[in-house]
C-alpha cells in the first residue's frame, strides 16, 4: 500500500465544521467559556496533576471540559506505553524530504494518540541541530531552517486532524542536552530569527495548538519566563494564539512566569497553583492575565474538536494495525539514504548469489532501532536486518550466515566466505546527555575496516541518531543510512538492497569529515564555559559553515544517491522578485530504473548582505520513470531574498545581485544562474 493511499484511507476525526458551533469561531467558543468559569476553575487549568498520562489536567464536569491527557510522542506514543507502533525517528522521516510522507507519519502517530487517550502530543521537535553530537538530533528536523520548517507544518495537520492537539518543542535554543537545565543559550538576535525562529513561525502558521519552552536559559534569562521570546516574538510577532507549556521542570518563578509567556506549568502547580492565586490577589499578576492562559488553552481544545467529538480511548487499547505496520517499514524506505554506491553495488542481484554474511552485533544481536529518552518508544517487535534479509530470499538458492561483532576473526572467516557481506553498524544516543563525539565505538570501525579488507564486496548499513565518521568509507563500495528506523528495519533495509525500492532519501544533517571540523568546535561555542554558550558562528550552521570555510565534509547536506540517474538542463528565469521570479528547469531520468530525485533550490546573496555562500530555499521531490523528464518550477519572492535588520527589529530586502544554484545537495550543484533585485 502507497503513502499516499494510506492517507486516503485514514479517517479525520476532525473537521472544519467541528471546529464551529453556531457560526463562532474557536476562540468565540473559548470566551464564552471563560465568562461562566470561577476563579478556582481557571486555576486548575494553568498546571499540571498527577495522573495517568506524562501530564495531566481532569476534566472540569459542571462545565463539560475534557481533561487534558499529553503524552511523549516524536517517534510515536511514548513514556513506557506498550501496544503501539515504534515508527522511524522524525530524522529518519525528515530525511525523505516530502512533506507528505511526514503528513502521513503525523496523522499515523495522531491516531495512536487517539486511541491511547492522549489529547495533546508532546511533538513534534523542532530544534535545529547545531551540535553534531546533540543527544536529541535524533528527534529533530535537521540542521536547516528552511528544511524543517517546510516539513513541519504537515506534521502538525497530521497529528491535529486525528483530534489531537500538537505540541511544537521546545521553545526555544534547546540545542544542546549538555547541562540543558543551566546553560544559557547567547543566541544574536539575526540568527535567532534566520535559523532557530523559522520551523517555530512554519508551526504557527499551521495552527499548532502548544507550544513547549525549554529548559536552557536564553540570553541569560531562562525560556520559561523570557519575555523577549515569548511575549514579543512567539506571541506578538509570529502571532501564536495557542498556549505556552513548560517542559518538565521547566518552571522556575511564578510571577516572572506568568507576566512574561508561560500559560500552564507542567507537571505540577509548585509555582501555578496558591502561588500563582496569592499573586493574583496581590496584583503582581493581572486577572486579564489568568483569562488569556485559560482562553489560550481552550481555543485549541475547541479547534481540534475535544468538546464536538469527546475521546473514548485509554492506554489499555491496542493502537497497533496492520496499516501502520506496513506505513512504518515505507517512512523507514523513504527515508533511508544511500550515501554510496560504487560501480552500482547495489542493489543486490539475487540470480549471482550464492550466500550472503550479515555482520554486527546491530544486525540481529542488538537492533538499534530508536532514540533514548521522553522519546523512547516500547517497539512490539523488531524485525532485525538479518530477519529480514532472511525472509527476503527465502524461496531463493542464497544462504544467510550471520556473526557478530566480536570476535572480528569469526566475522572476517564468515565474511571471506560469502559471496557478499552486510555489515550493520550504529550507535545511539539519548535526551539529557550529548554523544562523546562522532565515533561508532565498540569496536565497530576495526570491525568494518577487517571485514572490507577480506571481503571487497562488503556494503555497510549505518543506523545512528545523527552524523557519524566512517573512516574506512574508501574501502567499501556502498554505505546506507537509516537513521533510527523503528521496527520495521529489517523488512525496509532488505527491500532497499535487492532494489524492490529505490532510495531517495536526502541528509538532513550535514556528516563531518572528522570529529575537530565541525561548526561549534571551541568550548565556548559548545558545551559553554561556566554556563555560557555563545552562538559566534551565527548564520554558519551545518553545511553552511563548510562552505564558508571551503571544508569539504564526508557528506554534505541533501546528500543522497539512487540506483537511476538524472539529469538537470535548461535553466531558464522568468519574472522579477517583486511580481514573483519563476526559476524553471528540466529533470529527466536517464537510468534504467524508476527513481525519485529531490531537486534543491540555494540562494547566494550578494556579499554585502552578510549571508552565508548559500542556503536553502526550495526542494521538491519528483518521481520520474525511466527516460522520463518533468518541469520543475519554483517561484521567488520578496521573502527569499530578505535579512533580518538587526536595526529596526524585523526583515529587509536585500538588493543587488544574487545567485541561483539548482543541484542535488549542497555541493552537488548543477545549474546556476544569476538575477538582480
Amino acid at each position: 500500500m502507497k503513502i499516499a493511499i494510506f492517507l486516503a484511507l485514514i479517517a479525520l476525526v476532525c473537521s472544519s465544521s467541528s471546529t464551529k458551533k453556531g457560526g463562532d469561531t474557536p476562540r468565540d467558543r473559548a470566551l464564552k467559556l471563560l465568562a461562566q468559569m470561577t476563579f478556582d476553575e481557571k486555576l486548575a487549568m494553568v498546571h499540571g496533576y498527577n495522573g495517568d498520562y506524562v501530564g495531566n489536567v481532569p476534566s472540569n464536569s459542571r462545565l463539560s471540559i475534557p481533561a487534558i491527557n499529553l503524552e511523549d510522542g516524536p517517534q510515536g506514543v511514548a513514556d513506557g506505553t506498550t501496544q503501539v507502533t515504534c515508527w522511524p525517528s522524525a530524522l529518519t522521516v525528515i530525511a525523505s524530504w516530502d512533506p507528505d510522507v511526514n503528513n502521513a507519519y503525523g496523522q499515523a502517530m495522531g491516531e495512536e494518540q487517539r486511541l491511547k487517550g492522549s489529547n495533546v502530543m508532546l511533538g513534534p521537535m523542532v530544534n535545529i541541530a547545531r551540535v553534531p553530537m546533540g543527544g536529541r538530533n535524533f528527534e529533530s528536523y535537521g540542521e536547516d531552517p528552511v528544511l524543517s520548517a517546510a516539513m513541519v507544518g504537515p506534521s502538525i495537520n497530521g497529528i491535529q486532524s486525528q483530534g489531537v492537539i500538537a505540541c511544537v518543542k521546545h521553545y526555544v535554543d534547546n540545542n544542546q542536552e549538555y547541562n540543558r537545565t543551566l546553560v544559557s543559550e547567547n543566541v544574536p538576535e539575526r540568527a535567532q530569527w534566520e535559523i532557530y525562529y523559522p520551523a517555530f513561525q512554519a508551526a504557527v502558521n499551521a495552527d499548532v495548538g502548544s507550544v513547549m519552552c525549554s529548559y536552557n536559559r536564553i540570553n541569560n534569562t531562562y525560556a520559561c519566563e523570557n519575555n523577549q521570546t515569548l511575549n514579543s516574538d512567539l506571541k506578538e510577532y509570529m502571532g501564536f494564539q495557542g498556549w505556552v507549556m513548560s517542559d518538565w521542570g521547566a518552571t522556575h518563578s511564578t510571577v516572572n512566569a506568568a507576566n512574561f509567556g508561560l500559560d500552564q506549568q507542567m507537571p505540577d502547580d509548585e509555582f501555578f497553583g496558591q502561588a500563582l492565586a496569592d499573586a493574583i490577589q496581590s496584583g503582581e499578576v493581572p486577572m486579564e492575565r489568568l483569562d488569556d492562559m485559560v482562553v489560550r488553552i481552550l481555543t485549541p481544545m475547541f479547534g481540534v474538536g475535544l468538546f464536538d467529538n469527546p475521546q473514548t480511548g485509554n492506554l489499555s487499547v491496542n493502537a497497533m494495525s496492520d496499516a501502520h505496520n506496513v506505513l512504518a517499514r515505507q517512512l523507514s524506505q523513504a527515508g533511508t539514504v544511500l550515501l554510496k554506491n560504487d560501480d552500482s553495488f547495489l542493489p543486490l542481484n539475487e540470480n549471482t548469489i550464492q550466500t550472503i554474511a550479515v555482520i554486527g552485533d546491530v544486525g540481529n544481536l542488538n537492533p538499534i532501532v530508536s532514540g533514548q529518552g521522553s522519546g523512547h518508544v516500547i517497539a512490539p517487535y523488531i524485525v532485525t536486518p538479518l530477519q529480514g534479509i532472511q525472509s527476503r530470499v527465502s524461496g531463493t538458492q542464497i544462504k544467510v550466515v550471520y556473526a557478530p561483532t566480536n570476535p572480528i576473526d569469526q566475522a572476517v572467516a564468515v565474511a571471506k566466505a560469502a559471496d557478499v557481506a552486510i555489515v550493520v553498524v550504529g550507535t545511539w544516543s539519548s535526551e539529557g546527555s550529548d554523544r562523546p563525539d562522532l565515533n561508532l565505538g565498540n569496536n565497530q570501525d576495526q570491525l568494518v575496516a577487517a571485514v572490507s579488507q577480506a571481503q571487497p564486496n562488503t556494503a555497510v548499513i549505518v543506523h545512528t541518531p545523527g552524523a557519524v565518521l566512517m573512516p574506512w568509507l574508501s574501502s567499501v563500495p556502498a554505505v546506507l543510512c537509516s537513521f533510527m528506523p523503528g521496527q520495521e528495519d529489517g523488512n525496509a533495509i532488505s527491500e532497499i538492497l535487492f532494489g524492490d525500492f529505490n532510495p531517495s532519501g536526502k541528509l538532513p544533517v550535514t556528516f563531518p569529515p572528522s570529529n575537530e571540523l565541525i561548526p561549534v568546535n571551541t568550548v565556548a561555542q559548545y558545551p559553554g564555559i561556566d554556563n555560557e554558550a555563545n552562538y559566534s558562528e551565527e548564520l554558519l550552521v551545518g553545511y553552511r559553515w563548510y562552505d564558508a570555510n571551503s571544508i569539504e565534509p564526508l557528506f554534505p547536506f541533501g546528500h543522497g544517491l539512487s540506483y537511476t540517474t538524472f539529469e538537470y538542463s535548461s535553466l531558464e528565469m522568468e519574472g522579477d522578485i517583486e511580481s514573483g521570479l519563476n526559476v524553471s528547469f528540466e529533470l529527466q531520468n536517464v537510468g534504467e530504473f524508476s527513481g525519485a530525485e529531490v531537486a534543491q533550490l540555494y540562494i547566494g546573496y550578494p556579499s554585502q548582505a552578510g549571508e552565508p555562500p548559500k542556503s536553502l530555499r526550495y526542494f521538491r521531490k519528483v518521481n520520474l520513470d525511466p527516460q522520463d523528464s518533468q518541469l520543475v518550477l519554483f517561484t521567488l519572492s520578496s521573502s527569499d531574498v530578505s535579512i533580518w535588520e538587526v536595526s529596526i527589529h524585523n526583515w529587509a530586502i536585500v538588493g543587488g545581485q544574487f545567485t541561483v544554484y539548482i543541484g542535488s545537495s549542497s555541493r552537488d550543484i548543477r545549474l546556476t544562474g544569476t538575477f538582480n533585485n
